[in-house]
């Protein structure tokens, strides 16, 4: 530093400049030195010497050629000229110092990472070996690595090893940092979040899974998660397979564990291989080194399985789809534990534990306010048939799973009223309520299923009622299915054609089953605007992510035909065939949106929004932008903006920013769009930007508008408290005041019925989840909501949004997978995670329309019941004067008499439910009443917790404050705050108490079954 005091009194760099022109060695040695230490400040003098210096850099012969560079490089960036600084600076060598803190080196490491990310990059997606990386700039890249890694900055190495593709850093980072756990969940968000290319995803996944396996305890449940990701199922099932080969309860408690897990992901075609290649016990001792394969981390069988290729394995297990006899025994201990547990594990991977369970809490714990629905019915009765008919969708939805169908069999007079394809919908929507009932689902519905391939009974309410158990069978069809194909191949009436397509689409969600699909292909070559649309949807469901050539015979098919309904069903389809391919997808993607047809093009933007669903693509973005501004057809527009919901739900708070501007929009469509986008993407969440941004779309001048922005708001609000946010209260009261107000459109009142149900859809403990815990996208979930969306062009379509639904319990289970009664804590006031309070509006609040009286004896009785009113209402005002009467006595500690007679007259009162005004609460031995009184009430301070007993409502905004006690008989295998939690029992000799909730009983609506099974009558449609 004692060099730099003469430097910096220089008020020129001429003289150093001058010495460079010298022949000796060290005057230029020294002259650039000082000129590399000093250029910050003499930076544009030593510009105009920019050939002096290159001629020494490019001077063979010269033995300071690094230093020239470096010099050279500091002056080109202070010219702003960053590509020659940064060719320069490779050419310093190790004197570009990658651990110095200034501008200079930070922008040119910025730049070097840059450049050699794009060349990475373009080598692995376009497999172009002949790219060539400067081996310079790869050392720099490689220094500025390792010295984050060394400096514990592993979330910054992390960063720069994954945008450059050095696998070999990033797990140098993530085995070297302190927590590995949670680097590697730091890895594995970056990749979900930032990394856009499929395969080069996988392969970060699969890193992560070998790291996992080199802990010392391995990690199943993390590791299952990622080889679900990575499509392994042998892998999982070897996992499995070990851990239920051993005498540890608890390994086996990982197992059931890790099942529900996957479970969650809604993968069953991926479920259904994992169960498969679980192998049967064996019938011969095995071997004793088995029994301790879960204390082998490193063991033979687990690491065959992370490093074998699934694809390439075709019999790895002898009978691994056999079942075994119950009463076969087993005389290897290990055997007997392993032919104990193989049974619930494949019952658990089949989906139908979870199921059966998820439907006895919705049963147990519902919650719906009928008083809600009844007072919609009192108020639409003046209206269009739509609006009745929309009651009939919210009573679905808010009893969805529930097994609840009060409503229906109280308000008969409407219900059978209903004709023709109300009468479909009314019968479908039982599907809806009954949905999960695997086991009961097709006798409850056989008085309204088709007798005789439909020529007897009414084709309508055959129709729904086949729709009706595919929404009770979804993702579980392998039992209904041959009945419904039996159905199907029965009819020749469109109608019924169509409800049956559309049910086999549900229970043969994503199986790729040839017969289904050649079924329903024989319906969609009928070439009937009716049953042929919903072949096309129903192929796409069936096929959903296959990406096969079955799609290109799809789209061939909808541009020979003339019909515009089966165009849009198979454009749709055609979407769905394409659900999470990303890249592979582009070609069919290009394909659709090419095309002149607006109701294919219409289809190319479900197709863009499903093959990136979740991914915040950039490139999926920018064309869906690119269409909503700039295509002819409003259909298109609208679409466009609503696929960016799909593509943005990972992120929810990216899609209010991304649409802010489009919900501003000239264009209704355009704001239509957007208000679906912000109620796809941010559901369930009550996002505040959200909920602002649907504010003023609620009140919008356009009536489709208003619909589709009250119907988000309540998927954006959906299990959210009025504690937790005060625009919940008003955003219920708004929706009463426009169902009540006669003067609103009749769409708008449609949109305000249907945001009833939906905010309190599932008796109140459902919310709507597009992704799992683990960030795996819920196929089921994205599938249903992309058809919901298309109820703007047929309203029984509604009811997939029930698809979406995923309950919001805490649900713990033992060894044997029963519910065992055990509190744990909420450390947060049980007001922020209420149920909504029942509703009690007053008969005098709700205006109708009023009509002449013509009939005397009718105004008489209106005189008299005023009358009664009057009396009544006087002597519940003498009451209370009395009663106040007799608070003063008691107050007046003379009048001992007075003060008994006080007491009992106020319990008297009390039993009548006659309660004094509000008032300050005092206590006088041992007696408490209200009394009148200005001074400010004392109320009991709100507790800051609240004990819950398994099982149990936990909304998702309450998981992070779920407690479990530490002197719990109970303790959970993993560390989970909501859904299927499985426990251990400390205490397994001592007698249990369990929550006994038997699976609702169904009994068909008899008078439901009379009216609407039959002909049809005068009434809605």
């Amino acid at each position: 530093m004692a060099a730099e005091q003469p430097a910096l009194k220089a008020s020129s760099a001429g003289g150093l400049l001058a010495m460079l022109k010298e022949t000796h060695p060290k005057l230029k040695l020294h002259a650039l030195t000082y000129l590399n230490a000093y250029v910050d400040y003499f930076w544009p003098e030593v510009a105009d010497s920019i050939p002096l210096i290159e001629s020494l850099y490019e001077d063979e012969e010269y033995g300071q050629k690094e230093l020239a560079a470096l010099l050279l490089s500091k002056v080109y960036f202070y010219l702003d000229e960053l590509n020659d600084s940064l060719s320069y600076a490779l050419g310093a060598g190790p004197l570009f110092d990658v651990s110095e803190d200034s501008d200079y080196i930070r922008a040119l490491l910025a730049k070097a990472i840059d450049k050699y990310a794009k060349l990475t990059t373009k080598a692995a997606e376009m497999n172009d070996k002949s790219t060539v990386i400067d081996p310079r700039m790869e050392a720099i890249v490689e220094r500025m690595l390792d010295k984050c890694t060394t400096d514990g900055k592993y979330r910054q190495t992390i960063g720069m090893a994954i945008e450059c593709r050095r696998l070999d850093k990033l797990a140098e980072a993530v085995l070297r940092s302190d927590n590995v756990h949670s680097t590697i969940d730091y890895c594995i968000d970056a990749c979900h979040s930032f990394v856009k290319q499929r395969e080069y995803r996988l392969d970060i996944l699969f890193l992560m899974v070998k790291i996992y396996h080199q802990l010392p305890p391995p990690d199943y449940l993390s590791m299952c998660q990622h080889l679900m990701f990575l499509d392994a199922p042998y892998c999982v099932a070897t996992i499995l397979r070990i851990l239920l080969r051993t005498e540890y309860v608890e390994d086996a408690l990982l197992a059931f564990q890790i099942a529900f897990d996957l479970v969650e992901n809604e993968n069953p075609a991926f479920l259904s291989k994992v169960s498969d290649l679980l192998p049967s016990p064996k019938s011969q001792p095995s071997e004793p080194a088995q029994v301790l394969e879960s204390a082998q981390p490193n063991s033979a069988v687990t690491e065959i399985a992370l490093t074998t290729e699934d694809a390439q394995i075709t019999d790895v297990v002898d009978n691994g789809g056999c079942s075994y006899q119950a009463n076969t025994v087993y005389t290897d201990p290990v055997e007997a534990v392993y032919a104990h547990g193989l049974p619930t594990i494949r019952g658990i991977l089949d989906g139908e534990t979870s199921i059966r369970l998820a439907l006895q809490f919705l049963h147990s714990h519902n919650k719906s306010d009928l008083l809600i629905l009844k007072t919609i019915k009192r108020s639409v009765l003046m209206r269009d048939k739509v609006c009745h008919t929309a009651i009939v969708y919210a009573n679905a939805i808010m009893h969805a799973g529930t097994s609840v169908d009060r409503y229906l069999r109280e308000s008969m007079d409407c219900v059978t009223r209903a004709t023709h394809w109300a009468k479909f919908s009314t019968i479908a929507g039982l599907g809806v309520i009954h949905r999960g009932q695997l086991q009961q689902g097709r006798s409850f519905m056989a008085p309204y299923l088709p007798q005789d391939g439909g020529d007897g009974g009414c084709p309508y309410s055959g129709s729904g009622a086949l729709y009706a158990l595919g929404l009770i069978h979804t993702n579980h069809g392998k039992g209904i299915t041959p009945f419904l194909l039996e159905n199907l191949r029965r009819t020749k009436i469109e109608i019924i054609q169509h409800g049956a397509c559309l049910g086999l689409g549900l229970a043969a969600l994503g199986t790729a089953d040839e017969e289904v699909f050649e079924e329903v292909n024989n319906v969609l070559y009928t070439d009937s605007a009716v049953a042929s649309q919903a072949a096309g949807i129903s192929l796409g469901l069936v096929m959903v992510g296959t990406a096969t050539e079955q799609a290109g015979f799809m789209l061939a098919y909808a541009q020979e035909t003339q019909h515009e309904k089966i165009i849009r069903g198979l454009a749709f389809g055609v979407a769905l065939t394409v659900y999470g391919r990303e890249e592979e997808a582009d070609t069919l993607i290009e394909q659709m949106t090419r095309d002149h047809d607006p109701v294919l093009r219409y289809g190319g933007m479900y197709a863009l929004a499903l093959a990136y669903r979740g991914t915040s693509n950039n490139k999926a973005i920018r064309k869906l932008l690119h269409f909503a501004l700039s295509d002819a057809s409003d259909d298109v527009k609208r679409t466009a903006v609503l696929a960016l919901g799909f593509v943005l739900y990972s992120d929810p708070e990216q899609c209010t920013k991304t649409v802010s501007l489009l919900s501003t929009s000239y264009n209704p469509h355009m704001r239509y769009g957007a208000a679906l986008a912000v109620g796809i993407a941010c559901a369930g969440t009550g996002l505040p930007e959200a909920i602002s941004l649907l504010e003023p779309l609620t009140s919008d001048i356009v009536d489709f508008v208003c619909q589709g922005a009250l119907i988000a708001m309540a998927m954006v609000m959906v299990q959210i408290s009025e504690a937790s946010d005060a625009r919940v209260g008003a955003f219920r009261r708004q929706l009463q005041k426009i169902i009540m107000d006669k003067h609103e459109d009749n769409m708008s009142v449609m949109g305000a019925i249907l945001a009833s149900g939906i905010i309190d859809a599932g008796g109140r403990n459902v919310t709507i989840k597009l992704l799992s815990k683990t960030k795996h996208d819920k196929r089921t979930a994205v599938v249903g909501l992309a058809v919901f969306s298309q109820y703007w062009y047929w309203h029984p379509f509604i009811y997939f949004i029930s698809l979406a639904f995923s309950p919001t319990a805490l649900i713990g289970l033992n060894y044997d997978l029963n519910t065992p009664k055990f509190n744990f804590l909420s450390q947060a006031k049980p007001s922020l995670f209420e149920y909504p309070k029942p509703t009690t509006v007053p008969m005098n609040d709700i205006t109708f329309e009023t009509t002449a009286i013509l009939s005397t004896s009718l105004r008489d009785k209106i005189r008299a019941l005023e009358k009664e009113n009057d009396r009544q209402a006087e002597e519940m005002e003498a009451k209370k004067t009395e009663i106040m009467k007799l608070v003063e006595a008691i107050m007046d500690r003379n009048k001992e008499t007075e003060r008994n007679r006080a007491r009992k007259s106020l319990a008297e009162a009390e039993k009548a439910e006659i309660s004094p005004r509000k008032g300050k609460s005092i206590n006088k031995d041992g007696d408490s009443m209200q009394v009148d009184s200005n001074a400010e009430e004392k109320t009991e301070p709100e507790p800051s917790y609240e004990i819950l007993t398994n099982p149990a409502r936990v909304v998702p905004s309450q998981e992070k404050y779920i407690r479990f006690f530490d002197d719990s008989r109970y303790k959970p295998v993993k560390k989970a705050s909501s859904g299927f939690v499985v426990f251990l029992d400390l205490q397994p000799d001592e007698p249990a108490e369990y929550s006994i909730s038997d699976p609702p009983l169904l009994s068909p609506l008899s008078s439901l079954l009379t009216d609407m099974s039959g002909g049809s009558a005068p009434g809605q449609q």
